[in-house]
């Protein structure tokens, strides 16, 4: 074997050993995460959730949901965290640029963690979360034999229609705003422009929710600290005090 062949498959064995590493790394990552948001969903849900149920097909239907529901929060999480992890990382690789043990912190993991939660994101987004709840609420189409493939057809079904129904809108909208060749192709061309788009829109929606939420919160949550609290004795008016103890002694007097 010549040297150049011997230099190209040394690199394909590198590249190949890296990109295990880094499916290993990912797949640690998204374990801990969905492991962390399983434990704070079965905290937080009811006891009567997803667990008391009598019938086998309902229990499996909600075992289920709480599956999509625990990795759509993983990869919330994982959103969330992607950036101060970023951050932190190549903070760690200028301080230690020597050091072996953490040079597995590369850009290239970095970018293809960016890369998965973004196409597991919108994939939560678009099939697993209304599938979950679209899950839930079938019983299967009449006729057909009960059971969970019966309600995944019904689910399925339902699922595709909206799709087609949001998308009409989409297009209809679109036809509106701009009728031209160039709005047309960017609704066929779905993975570079609509799904990143609705990506971009929910965010915004979510982020108005939470400006809009959070003064409200912050003031019920003031409200409840404030009367769960005690207030100290030492701030408290003695003179004040004394005053509405006479005038009750007085009205007790008069009353006598």
């Amino acid at each position: 074997m010549a040297p150049v062949e011997q230099d190209a498959l040394a690199v394909r064995e590198q590249l190949f050993h890296e990109r295990v590493r880094e499916c290993i790394i990912c797949a640690l990552l998204f374990a801990s995460l969905y492991i962390l948001c399983h434990f704070i969903i079965t905290h937080f849900k009811k006891h009567t959730d997803f667990t008391a149920v009598h019938d086998d097909e309902d229990a499996a239907v909600n075992r289920i949901a709480l599956g999509l529901c625990t990795f759509t929060l993983a990869v919330a999480l994982g959103a969330v965290l992607l950036l101060p992890f970023s951050i932190i990382s190549n903070e760690v690789l200028l301080s230690f640029p020597q050091n072996y043990y953490i040079q597995w912190l590369n850009g290239s993991l970095i970018h293809g963690l960016w890369n998965l939660v973004f196409l597991f994101s919108n994939m939560s987004l678009v099939l697993l979360m209304p599938f979950a709840y679209f899950f839930t609420e079938s019983e299967g189409f009449a006729g057909s034999k009960k059971g969970i493939m019966a309600r995944v057809y019904e689910t399925s079904v339902v699922l595709l229609l909206l799709t087609l129904l949001v998308l009409g809108m989409v297009w209809v909208a679109s036809a509106i705003v701009g009728n031209d060749a160039a709005s047309r192709q960017s609704l066929y061309d779905l993975w570079e422009y609509y799904l990143p788009y609705l990506y971009s829109c929910i965010s915004l929606f979510g982020v108005l929710l939470l400006l809009l939420c959070t003064p409200f919160g912050l003031s019920t949550m003031f409200t409840v600290t404030g009367k769960l609290l005690v207030k100290p004795r030492l701030l408290e008016d003695l003179d004040e005090q004394l005053s509405c103890t006479r005038f009750e002694e007085a009205a007790v007097s008069h009353r006598i």
